[in-house]
């Protein structure tokens, strides 16, 4: 809620201002000068004669300097009294509106707090050189000069990046300010991060908030830049620790809070798998973790998460339990399902396997008392061992079969309810030695034919052609 005036006067009228208003003005004697200068809007009515009569403003009056200019000091005591103006510090984050951008430098107006300016560079794309903001976009960053060096305030997003490296190092670690370091390779406990042309150390478990129970390759971090946090400095920089994951906790937290309004049972969300276990898989959803169990990845059969799932994976989940307590870390614990989202087989297994139906199917288990065959992934039935030896009398169902066989069954029957499917291997061979009973009694039926069918005297030729034959005998 704040306005920028154009105002010209020559610099003696500055004497009387407070020097920080105008960042030196002593130095200015001797100069007119024209700038700008942002006040709370509420002060501006307030000093404004015809806002205070209900009037518009149609442009500036031009009649005369006394009506033209208003009075600066009144404007900035009433800025003071207002009460909106806070002192910051140096390691302060502020958030602040984009309200004018030149070659080098962004302004940003940080509320209350008066203006400060950002180096553009921080804010251009590496590649195309583009600028990413523009006049009316919300930037968020840190205080790195509260005025009292340059006489208005410096914002820097990440420091590492400028001219005064060591300056900016020292400031980091006294402040907290996170600063740019590229990772240059792998070391014993962590890895080296090249900060400017100091090498700083990360430990293994800093640099991420968390690389999984199968470690997430040091390739995936090596050659590549991040914004570090310093957490151990000497005046030499000769023993540096930086850490990572103090920042990522941080943006994890921040999101957190949206992220817990919209958790629910029953709430369909995306999220991250960032680990896997034996047991499950934990997906983030936003600063907060949820984890889904081996039973709720699918209908099919699991042995190991990996099979379905992989580090960096995006998923849709579906929240399916809240705890109602922290645990001892202090965090809720959500349960999370794939299942839930999946078609269910059963829904439609009367219509694709009705009774006396024959498929194929693949034998996945084997126990004493039968066969668990998989006729679609989420559908299994059971051949009980009476009905797989075809007369035989088996004391295992590996007697006669082996897991991951192809085989052929019949639906014996089918019961939804108690999701149960029957199958028999038996009918299927009755009807292979029906059909090579069939097959024979058919080939036996041609014989007899053939057999039994008169025989023809022959041509006239044929007798003359036997007669001629015999007499030459």
């Amino acid at each position: 809620r704040s306005k920028t005036r154009r105002y010209s006067t020559d610099t003696a009228s500055l004497k009387r201002w407070p020097r920080e208003k105008i960042g030196g003005g002593s130095r200015l004697a001797g100069f007119s000068m024209e700038f700008y200068i942002s006040f709370p809007l509420e002060v501006l009515v307030m000093n404004d004669p015809e806002k205070q009569a209900g009037g518009s403003s149609q442009g500036p009056d031009t009649s005369g300097s006394q009506a033209a200019e208003e009075d600066f000091a009144a404007l900035f005591a009433a800025t003071e009294d207002s009460g909106e103006r806070r002192n910051i510090v140096v390691g302060d984050r502020v958030s602040g509106r984009v309200i004018a951008i030149d070659d080098a430098t962004v302004f940003v107006a940080i509320g209350g707090k008066g203006e400060a300016t950002l180096d553009a560079a921080e804010l251009r794309d590496p590649v195309s050189g583009e600028l990413s903001v523009v006049v009316g976009d919300t930037v968020e960053a840190t205080v790195v000069d509260d005025g009292s060096r340059s006489g208005s305030a410096v914002l820097r997003r990440v420091l590492g990046r400028g001219a005064q490296f060591s300056a900016e190092l020292e400031q980091a670690a006294e402040h907290g300010i996170p600063i740019e370091g590229m990772v240059s390779g792998e070391v014993k406990g962590g890895f080296e991060v090249q900060i400017g042309a100091v090498r700083a150390f990360c430990p293994g478990s800093q640099i991420d908030l968390r690389r999984g129970g199968e470690r997430i390759p040091a390739a995936e971090y090596v050659g590549k830049r991040f914004p570090f946090r310093i957490t151990k400095f000497d005046e030499r920089a000769r023993n540096v620790v930086v850490s990572r994951r103090d920042i990522l906790e941080e943006e994890a937290a921040a999101k957190a809070d949206a992220t817990w309004a919209a958790i629910h049972v029953g709430a369909v969300l995306t999220g991250t798998v960032v680990s896997i276990r034996d047991f499950g898989a934990f997906v983030d959803l936003g600063g907060v973790e949820g984890m889904i169990h081996v039973s709720e990845l699918g209908y099919q059969r699991v042995a190991h998460p990996s099979e379905v799932l992989e580090a960096g994976q995006t998923v849709e989940v579906q929240v399916v339990k809240v705890a109602e307590t922290v645990d001892s870390r202090g965090r809720r614990q959500v349960g999370l399902s794939l299942k839930a989202l999946a078609d269910d087989p059963w829904a439609t297994a009367p219509e694709r396997y009705p009774a006396g139906a024959t498929v194929s199917g693949i034998v996945r288990r084997l126990e004493s008392y039968g066969a668990f065959v998989e006729l679609q992934p989420g559908l299994d039935g059971l051949v009980h061992i009476s009905k797989i030896g075809s007369g035989r009398r088996l004391a295992h169902a590996r007697q006669a079969l082996a897991e991951g066989q192809e085989v052929q069954v019949t639906v014996v029957s089918i019961d939804t309810e108690a999701r149960r499917i029957s199958l028999s291997m038996i009918e299927q061979a009755k009807r292979a030695d029906e059909a090579k009973a069939q097959s024979e009694r058919q080939d036996e039926q041609r014989m007899i034919e053939e057999l039994n069918r008169p025989k023809s005297l022959g041509t006239f030729a044929d007798l003359l052609v036997g007669a001629g034959v015999k007499s030459k005998g």
